[in-house]
């Protein structure tokens, strides 16, 4: 990667921040394409001086992202939300503007891109947001064949929306919902591992065109994995099972706030397992070795102990 230029859009998201920080430290020159340049900022102290560029980059505006990815080698797609806000629409976010990028990157004689998407990408979904994945993938495979695609189940690390969210829920909440009873399962997969697996993507001749699934190393239930946080949190709240049908009635209330903690969509997805496919290429494909979320959790869940991160108090049951 030495030399070569490498535009990433989303470069100021959870995995992107990740990503940028790999490539720059092998070397590559980074258009750090985003929504909002000036807080993306920080990216910069992740190589020399010159080296991370970020930009404002409209990925619904066609001049905009032809802009961003002039005269690059390796274009990386990230653009991706959890909810829909204006205009900012699954259709628009992950259904059309990958293949707005692919389209740039490829006229733009990119020799490789790698476009992330999600497990569960799947164009029959009842979910939107599975459905404009899918929608994602099938644009970025006609506008530039040679993609790679990367489909992580849910990603975890210290900035990470999952939990974070649970852990920040169970500070104010005597109660934690387990929507559909928590026997969901989700395969989480560390975003240091994520990163990794982009790096090696490009380094490989044979991962061209290819789709790889990301999982870590264990699969658990959302049960289990709320248990989990409570573990390092040292919190005890009780984990009310909630049906499909009643947690659908509460999102749509939730809806409604600015920043939804749960949406209708999001109970939708949480109907269907978050799990590698059986014969799918994954990460061991790619010479990365998963890590268990038991390894990193700790590292950033004791901010949410009883009484912060330096005490050893537990919270009454």
């Amino acid at each position: 990667m030495q030399g070569k230029l490498v535009t990433v859009f989303g470069a100021s998201g959870f995995v992107g921040r990740n990503i940028v920080r790999e490539l720059a430290a092998r070397g590559a020159r980074v258009n750090a394409a985003c929504r909002d340049a000036e807080r993306a900022k920080f990216l910069r102290t992740m190589g020399s001086v010159g080296q991370v560029t970020p930009m404002r980059a409209d990925v619904t505006d066609p001049a905009a992202v032809a802009r961003a990815v002039a005269g690059a080698d390796v274009v990386i797609s990230l653009v991706g939300i959890l909810y829909p806000s204006g205009r900012n629409t699954f259709e628009a976010a992950q259904g059309t503007a990958p293949g707005t990028i692919a389209k740039a990157a490829a006229a733009a004689g990119a020799t490789a891109m790698i476009h992330v998407s999600a497990i569960g990408a799947d164009p029959d979904s009842r979910s939107v947001y599975a459905r404009t994945k899918a929608a994602g993938e099938a644009a970025v495979r006609a506008a530039f064949p040679s993609a790679t695609i990367l489909r992580p189940s849910i990603v975890f690390g210290p900035d990470d929306s999952f939990f974070n969210r649970f852990a920040a829920m169970a500070q104010v909440s005597p109660i934690l919902p387990l929507f559909g009873g928590g026997s969901t399962r989700f395969q989480p997969v560390y975003v240091d591992d994520v990163a990794d697996a982009a790096i090696a993507v490009l380094d490989r001749s044979d991962a061209a065109g290819a789709i790889f699934e990301l999982g870590g190393p264990t699969i658990y239930t959302f049960r289990q994995l709320l248990e989990l946080m409570q573990a390092h949190t040292r919190r005890n709240r009780k984990l009310l099972p909630v049906p499909f049908w009643a947690a659908s009635v509460l999102a749509g209330v939730l809806e409604l706030l600015p920043v939804p903690p749960v949406t209708r969509d999001q109970v939708e997805l949480l109907k269907s397992d978050n799990v590698v496919s059986a014969g799918a290429k994954t990460l061991a494909d790619l010479g990365v070795e998963p890590t268990p979320v038991e390894l990193i959790l700790p590292s950033y869940m004791d901010k949410f102990r009883v009484g912060g991160r330096y005490s050893s108090g537990r919270a009454p049951a």
